[in-house]
């Protein structure tokens, strides 16, 4: 993941450990492992994974360093990787450095090993009790200056990935029955537009389009939501919500609550669109959920899941936007 370009100074192991939910965008669990490519002492990319669990074959953490490797080279130039498991010895020692060795045989230089235990930071990489104490060094990430100046900033570090999926979460009750109305009635309108042909429907929707990110703050009413959902079923009006689509939370903010309360049928469009604006904003757990979501909605749609395999590859949203025809055909 990429994120802004924000300047934190990182003195320790535990400055560093404080400032990962903020690059990450949530605080990561137990069993977590977290590895950070530095260029030129600046983070410049952040990946999560899952540990196998304690009592897994060699072989499990093998092939999730294996799996690592690429992505993180893919991040060159960078200088060197910082490793951090979350957990206890047991489960995040032996694991660290099997990494480490994989990453290391790989070409890469590894700055640190890190492990989080409860409220402690142990660095795995260094011998010297004087400065890297064997039982680790304390630390408060509510109280860490960094973190301030990441909040301060604009980075946001929430609990866990539960409640990054909850920024979308489907709405359910009284909302959910009355936005299917509203979607009924707009697929009536839609029929009656569609046949005057496609060009009424791609005027609509650019007009619709630039109205509401003109105002992404402003709720839209159950009728112009269902409207803009339907209308977005239409690959050009998707394809020009791409391109007016701004990096900045307002937008990010505004595909989410589209995704939250769109129609569960017609959410892979929405979905997409806060997908691709997460991962141009540097949120790549934002990016990799919403995309998920499409697809399960729709496991055949087919940008949803170009997205999705393009963030799993740890590909920057430069690459994508130099797909031939933009993002426009699939």
């Amino acid at each position: 993941m990429t994120f802004p370009d924000n300047t934190m100074t990182v003195r320790s192991p535990a400055d560093l450990v404080a400032v990962v939910p903020y690059l990450l965008g949530f605080r990561p669990a137990e069993g977590s492992i977290v590895v950070l490519a530095t260029r030129d002492h600046r983070v410049v990319f952040a990946a999560r994974g899952d540990l196998p669990t304690p009592d897994a074959p060699t072989r499990d953490v093998l092939d999730l360093a294996a799996h690592m490797l690429p992505i993180v080279r893919r991040q060159q130039p960078i200088t060197d990787v910082v490793t951090i498991g979350y957990g206890t010895p047991a489960h995040v020692d032996a694991a660290l450095r099997a990494v480490g060795e994989v990453f290391t045989a790989g070409e890469l230089t590894v700055r640190a090993l890190l492990r989080v235990t409860d409220d402690r930071v142990v660095n795995l990489s260094c011998a010297d009790p004087t400065c890297c104490p064997p039982r680790g060094t304390p630390f408060d990430p509510t109280a860490s200056l960094l973190a301030v100046q990441a909040t301060a900033a604009g980075l946001v570090a929430l609990p866990d990935r539960a409640a990054v999926a909850a920024r979308f979460a489907p709405v359910t009750g009284a909302a959910r029955d009355a936005i299917h109305h509203a979607t009924d009635r707009a697929l009536v309108r839609l029929t009656t537009l569609t046949a005057a042909g496609g060009a009424a429907v791609d005027t609509a929707g650019a007009h619709v389009l630039r109205d509401a990110l003109r105002q992404p703050d402003r709720r839209l009413t159950d009728d112009e939501l269902a409207w803009l959902t339907v209308l977005l079923t239409r690959t050009s009006v998707r394809d020009l919500a791409v391109d007016l689509t701004q990096p900045h939370d307002p937008h990010v903010t505004f595909w989410a609550e589209l995704t939250r309360r769109a129609h569960e049928p017609l959410v892979p469009a929405p979905a997409t669109l806060l997908a691709v604006t997460a991962w141009r904003c540097g949120d790549g757990a934002l990016a990799v959920m919403a995309a998920e979501r499409a697809l399960q909605v729709d496991p055949t749609y087919p940008l949803a899941d170009l997205l999705l395999r393009a963030l799993h590859a740890g590909l920057p949203p430069s690459a994508f936007d130099r797909t031939p025809e933009g993002h426009t055909n699939p």
